[in-house]
């Protein structure tokens, strides 16, 4: 029994070494934030980030001012889902579903414990409001328009011979031509090192151009942070303090917001933690094409071209799917535009129906339907609410 305690003992012993080992060797090689995605991914029963992982991370709060809460629509919560769409809802772990018609709020539900005062991550939708912070930026001055180099603002690519050819549209448009990998579920990328890692700012302006800018849309959040950078850059101040004050108090949020951080910079490419009702704000914002209660928020003009994609993006019959931080479907009737995130979040503004979706939830339903180019339940949610709305 002696013998065989000793043997236990010197196995554990050499395993606890290699582990030992395995993890010096991750921070020796520059790859130590792999140990936070597994301890808040793996360890957690997760496989990939999740909606509620914002305590794993430092936040700036992103401060409301005086709510404006949502009027309710005379048939609040009295029209019903349709059978097909809370299959869809529940099946793929949904925690929040509004419906907002001109303007008012027409029907929401929560699950598994969740609420209206929840707040979890908006993970890409966040993109677009970064946009939207950077059409401001050009507003206010700060920044001259889409087509100036980004080299005025990050130096650190003068010495890059396709960086030096980049514009901030390029970025916003997702045609930067940086290299980079979008991967959400592998340890050993620059997607899961910009999400876990202590110094996503350092990271990225490290990186190299691969290809020429302006040429075909590929998706990729590199771009969004470092638009992020720039902003920071230009305006002298935090992204997250900068939407407090254009966007978030003026269009009376209910409650303060969380935005992640990296290094002390806002993760733009994702990491806006807040809740349906105040998610759908964004999306009436842009549906009303900038105006908030006759102010207008942001530049009508800017916000067209957001929801203009640049033709040379696209090869000829492929589906124009972006423009500038927004997804679209132009095909489907009525058109679609939206702010869609990882694990299925979704704000969906419909132009011809006066219409708002908000759907956040712990995954998105993967299956290759061939309902359209967009992904499948944005379909399933448009589609079954005007149903619902044509059914009464």
């Amino acid at each position: 029994m002696k013998k065989v305690g000793k043997l236990l003992f010197r196995i554990i012993l050499i395993l606890m070494t290699i582990l030992l080992l395995l993890v010096a060797g991750l921070y020796v090689t520059g790859n130590g934030y792999i140990i936070k995605a597994i301890r808040s991914t793996y360890l957690k029963g997760f496989t990939t980030a999740n909606i509620d992982d914002h305590t794993y991370f430092q936040n700036r709060e992103v401060k409301a001012g005086t709510p404006q809460f949502w009027p309710q629509h005379e048939l609040f919560n009295r029209v019903q889902l349709t059978e097909r769409l809370r299959k869809e809802l529940e099946d793929y772990r949904s925690i929040g579903f509004a419906v907002f018609k001109d303007g008012q709020l027409l029907y929401e539900e929560y699950w598994d414990g969740y609420s209206a005062q929840s707040m979890t991550n908006s993970f890409s939708m966040a993109k677009t409001v970064t946009s939207m912070l950077i059409g401001k930026a050009i507003e206010q001055g700060f920044i001259k328009n889409l087509d100036q180099p980004i080299t005025d603002f990050l130096p650190e690519f003068l010495g890059d011979s396709l960086g030096r050819l980049c514009t901030i549209g390029h970025l916003m448009s997702m045609r930067s031509g940086l290299d980079w990998t979008e991967d959400y579920h592998t340890p050993l990328n620059p997607t899961t090192e910009s999400y876990y890692g202590d110094d996503v700012e350092r990271m990225l302006l490290k990186r190299k151009f691969t290809a020429r800018p302006g040429g075909l849309f590929r998706y990729c959040s590199a771009d969004t942070q470092l638009l992020a950078i720039i902003l920071k850059r230009a305006i002298g101040k935090n992204p997250a303090d900068y939407l407090s004050e254009e966007f978030w108090q003026p269009l009376g949020m209910e409650r303060d917001a969380l935005w992640s951080l990296s290094g002390g910079l806002e993760k733009a490419f994702c990491c806006i933690n807040s809740n349906v009702r105040d998610f759908a704000k964004i999306g009436q914002l842009l549906l009303q094409k900038g105006n908030w209660n006759g102010r207008q928020l942001l530049d009508s003009v800017f916000v067209e071209r957001m929801m203009t994609p640049e033709e040379t993006a696209f090869l000829p019959g492929q589906p124009r799917e972006y423009a500038y931080s927004l997804w679209m479907d132009d095909i489907h009737q009525p058109a679609i535009y939206a702010l869609l995130g990882h694990l299925g979040q979704r704000i969906i503004f419909i132009p011809a129906e006066n219409l708002v979706i908000v759907r956040l939830g712990k995954s998105g339903d993967p299956r290759p339907l061939g309902l359209g180019h967009l992904d499948t339940d944005v379909y399933f949610y448009v589609d079954e609410v005007i149903k619902m709305l044509r059914d009464q």
